[in-house]
């Protein structure tokens, strides 16, 4: 929404909009309002439903958009990521929270044993494509930033929120290309490193990879974080459980050789064997990518005791599953058409001379607050996608990525419930309410649902956004995240 210059063109937009409302169109845009609980970018729908009953054919309530202001409903737009709605980040990262809690402590179809499996708290890392400015140490202590001897030196005491902290000391010998290319391969490490780490369990455990695979299985939940320098590093809950030779689903007790010790050791030497190579450049060849030298395995302790806890570790992979690389000074959506600069090259061929348009990125285009670092990913990404070996990475489609395409939260199939399910589950909550206000029976499976939606839009007015902020103040979520026993109610 564009910001207006005087309190008084806020005004005249407000009644703008609002002048097409009659007092009970208006009493009803509130209520749909006050019922999206503070989401910035409602989805605008149209169409209607009809619940009948299947015995009789009679129609026992019908809805439709029709009766709506403007003739649209309005619902949340479900959006993770917090810089674009906090709201739904909120419902995004409490199921995210309950999730990853499940899968440590068990509930939502998840036995309560995996409270005594082998489980660690793991971050890989990626590595150095060139010495960046340094803020405190883990323990909040300043220290010198890079206080080399040789080579390029800051020596300065940077602060936690200083903007330099992750910035290259020099732009010109830092390798964008490496970081472009690791951020864009760094889902297929993943994936290579959990097949290397099976391999080394079983190595370690003295059997073949295929009874490790009957006897014991490897879970997973893992979220994807940008740091200040721009590269992606990955927080991980693995765990251990036993297999079933029946159940391919149940999740047993591991084997009492699969220690924490165990994993601790594969994970090492997973983390320092697994290895991609980028696809081949005549400019920059092949690109050895691998994991940085900075991996930390923490071992998950009981509930309620330790410094990693259950409940710490749920509620640290939530927090960060709502986030993506704008904490890395970059953008939160796609880079659009309106931030280019074209230009029309005109070239000799063998068939002739031809015109051909080019695309660049136009800083003086792009929203204010982005680093001049990210800002040379970016153009990097924009540069190598124009590179036919590297169309399969699609890096102009991910430029606001820095390159990164992969999921932020992600899980193995059995390492507890899914989002969807939480979702279906508040969904059938609220049919039930639904169906108690008009006055029919909760479960009665008699009755069918007849509906058709079409897409008509998405957000509000400039007028309506500045009611709506102010009609969903008090829903603005600053509530901390969900306690383990609150989880039911919760996720209703």
């Amino acid at each position: 929404m564009p910001a207006a210059t005087t309190t008084g063109e806020l005004v005249v937009r407000v009644l703008r909009d609002l002048a097409r409302h009659s007092p009970a169109d208006l009493e009803r845009w509130q209520q749909q309002v006050r019922s999206l609980g503070g989401c910035r970018e409602p989805i605008r729908l149209t169409g209607s439903r009809l619940l009948v009953d299947q015995t009789t054919g009679e129609v026992l309530h019908a809805y439709s958009t029709e009766v709506e202001p403007h003739g649209h409903l309005l619902i949340r737009c479900g959006n993770r990521r917090e810089t674009r709605c906090p709201a739904c980040s909120t419902v995004y990262r409490r199921d995210a929270f309950h999730l990853v809690w499940a899968g440590l402590a068990g509930g939502k179809t998840v036995p309560d044993t995996v409270q005594t499996h082998p489980r660690v708290f793991a971050t890989l890392t990626a590595p150095s494509f060139g010495p960046v400015h340094l803020g405190p140490d883990k323990a909040g202590r300043l220290r010198v930033c890079h206080p080399a001897r040789k080579g390029l030196a800051c020596w300065r005491k940077h602060k936690a929120d200083d903007p330099l902290i992750g910035q290259p000391l020099d732009p010109r010998t830092y390798d964008y290309v490496g970081a472009v290319l690791w951020n864009a391969h760094a889902g297929k490490l993943w994936d290579r490193f959990m097949t290397y780490l099976r391999r080394e369990l079983a190595k370690a455990a003295g059997l073949t990879l295929a009874e490790f695979t009957r006897r014991c299985r490897v879970a997973y939940a893992k979220v994807a974080e940008f740091q200040r320098r721009g590269l992606v590093h990955f927080h991980a809950v693995i765990r251990l459980d036993g297999r079933h030779p029946d159940d391919p689903e149940a999740i047993l007790p591991a084997p009492a050789w699969a220690t924490v010790a165990l994993l601790e050791q594969a994970i090492r030497a997973a983390a320092a064997r697994v290895e991609v190579s980028s696809p081949y450049s005549e400019t920059f060849g092949v690109r050895r990518l691998r994991f940085g030298e900075q991996l930390d395995i923490r071992p998950i302790t009981a509930l309620g005791s330790g410094d990693i806890t259950p409940e710490r570790v749920a509620g640290y992979v939530a927090k960060y599953a709502t986030k993506a690389a704008e904490a890395a000074g970059t953008l939160d959506r796609p880079i659009q058409a309106r931030h280019l600069h074209r230009v029309t090259a005109i070239e000799r061929t063998p068939d002739g001379i031809t015109a051909r348009v080019l695309e660049f990125i136009d800083p003086d285009r792009l929203p204010p607050g982005i680093t001049d670092h990210a800002l040379r990913m970016i153009a990097t990404c924009w540069a190598l996608g124009d590179r036919p070996e590297y169309a399969d990475l699609h890096l102009k489609r991910w430029a606001h990525m820095l390159g990164f395409r992969g999921h932020f939260l992600t899980k193995a199939r059995r390492y507890s419930t899914t989002l969807g399910a939480l979702r279906a589950a508040r969904i059938e909550h609220r049919e039930q309410q639904t169906r108690e206000r008009l006055g029919l029976p909760a479960e009665d499976e008699s009755i069918l649902v007849v509906a058709h939606w079409s897409l008509a839009g998405q957000g509000f007015t400039p007028g309506e956004s500045i009611l709506a902020a102010a009609l969903a103040g008090d829903h603005t979520p600053t509530q901390p995240d969900p306690s383990p026993q609150e989880g039911e109610r919760a996720c209703a």
